[in-house]
């Protein structure tokens, strides 16, 4: 790899810290470690071609396109952290990927929320806070929200901590905002 392309690599892998958190190859290693996945698994589950993915993961593409795949990654983001605490058995997380795959396009919340069977322990308000979140992300990435809020921050605080929390902060720490502003 020459140098302008290890600098290309350097700035995805950056902006991908900065829109998903961390790097996607390192989010993803740990997805196929916490689930018990392979890559080619994994393309499916998200909706991606196994090069998209590969691309994705080497730092050769910076962001996912797809809000879809991203509300996928969310979801099974929020599994594997399921089947780590032992809340769910694999059995279980094998359907729960199956169901995530099928959200083609639509709300993977939504469809969770309308196939109870399918063992989904998400409350109705963590269903809220991800379709809000899904929302946000899919206009917008993470820094460009961030930098939106310190705009607001001095005139309207409150929807400046609304979107640090929701449009670029964690679910459960979403979740305790939400339910702290129900009442």
């Amino acid at each position: 790899m020459d140098a302008a392309q290890q600098e290309a690599t350097a700035k995805a892998r950056e902006l991908q810290s900065q829109w998903y958190g961390e790097p996607l190859g390192t989010l993803f290693r740990r997805l196929i470690d916490d689930l018990g996945l392979n890559q080619a698994r994994l393309a499916t589950v998200l909706g991606l071609s196994a090069p998209m993915l590969s691309q994705l993961m080497s730092g050769q593409r910076a962001k996912i396109g797809n809000p879809a795949v991203v509300q996928r990654v969310q979801a099974l983001q929020e599994l594997a952290a399921e089947v780590s605490r032992g809340d769910i058995s694999a059995g279980d997380a094998t359907q729960r990927m199956d169901d995530i795959r099928r959200t083609a396009g639509g709300s993977v919340l939504h469809n969770t929320q309308q196939t109870p069977s399918s063992g989904t322990s998400q409350t109705p308000v963590k269903r809220v806070v991800r379709e809000i979140q899904a929302l946000l992300r899919s206009v917008s990435d993470a820094a460009d929200i961030l930098e939106a809020a310190r705009t607001l921050a001095p005139s309207h605080p409150e929807l400046a901590e609304f979107l640090r929390v929701y449009g670029a902060g964690r679910t459960s720490d979403a979740v305790k905002h939400y339910e702290a502003h129900q009442n």
